[in-house]
């Protein structure tokens, strides 16, 4: 008999489209969330990766979870070790979803919390998307319903991947062995620079949009005035800078391997979402 599947972040964008994929597919799940939230359909969990007496319960008749970075921490090792750890204890299989193209920088904390995983002996599977579409309708919202765009990204190009298709991928991973021990780079199907993703959005939700190529200091200075750490908010600004060297252009067909379907254009992407950009 089948046992159940943990998805930790089971209330986030792409943990809730995830978890109703499971679901309408018949299979067990729990959902695992810091609130405790009712979702639907499933069995909740409250678990927060920083308290270890939350993890008996959320792991009780599980075999495979998905485990998914939390925005705002760099302390990603120590953060995430303990998870990782008592899964691979139980051989409890992990879908890891992590960062695009930190397997290519040893010293990234994505990266170090991948060796981690790699290392620890059950089965995983690790999920690498490239700047998510739905970044436009949750970080970015308020200034693009004031007309703008202000990030650091020069001119550079990226290949924005939906999260409808990293849950997608993230289900193939946790419902085949086929994909174990592998890692996945998941990208839209084309590059684009953010004055042409402006144009694109602008004309989904029929309203003016521009691109502002903000310097990294404004950048850092908008962040930190919304609240967010400083540190998080500089680490934000290194990865534009890479983005600024040509390092998120890069289009793959993984999505497509993983799925058996083409990854959604960002067209499609902000056609599905206007009513959240209208509010």
């Amino acid at each position: 008999m089948s046992k159940k599947i943990l998805v930790t972040g089971a209330t986030g964008n792409t943990g809730a489209y995830l978890v109703e994929k499971l679901l309408a597919s018949g299979h067990a799940v729990k959902a695992a969330s810091r609130s405790g939230r009712p979702v639907a359909g499933a069995e909740v969990a409250r678990f927060d990766l920083t308290e270890s007496s939350t993890y008996p319960a959320a792991f009780e008749d599980v075999d495979r979870a998905f485990l998914i970075i939390p925005a705002g921490r760099l302390n990603n090792v120590e953060f995430l070790e303990p998870f990782i750890r008592f899964a691979a204890d139980r051989q409890v299989k992990i879908v890891f979803q992590t960062a695009y193209g930190v397997e290519n920088d040893p010293t990234s904390p994505y990266r170090r919390a991948e060796l981690v995983l790699e290392r620890a002996g059950a089965p995983f599977t690790i999920l690498r998307p490239n700047w998510f579409s739905d970044n436009f309708h949750t970080f970015w919202l308020p200034a693009i319903r004031h007309g703008i765009i202000a990030v650091p990204a020069g001119d550079s190009k990226s290949s924005f991947v939906d999260t409808r298709d990293i849950a997608d991928s993230a289900f193939a991973a946790l419902t085949s062995s086929r994909f174990d021990g592998r890692g996945f780079t998941l990208t839209g199907p084309e590059a684009l620079g953010y004055a042409e993703a402006a144009a694109i959005l602008a004309k989904a939700i029929g309203r003016p949009v521009e691109y502002d190529p903000v310097s990294d200091t404004q950048f850092i200075a908008i962040l930190t005035g919304a609240g967010m750490p400083e540190d998080y908010a500089a680490h934000l600004a290194e990865l534009f800078a890479m983005a600024r060297k040509g390092w998120t252009s890069a289009v793959t067909d993984d999505v497509q391997e993983l799925t058996g379907k083409p990854a959604r254009s960002l067209a499609v992407y902000a056609a599905d979402n206007r009513a959240k950009f209208l509010g």
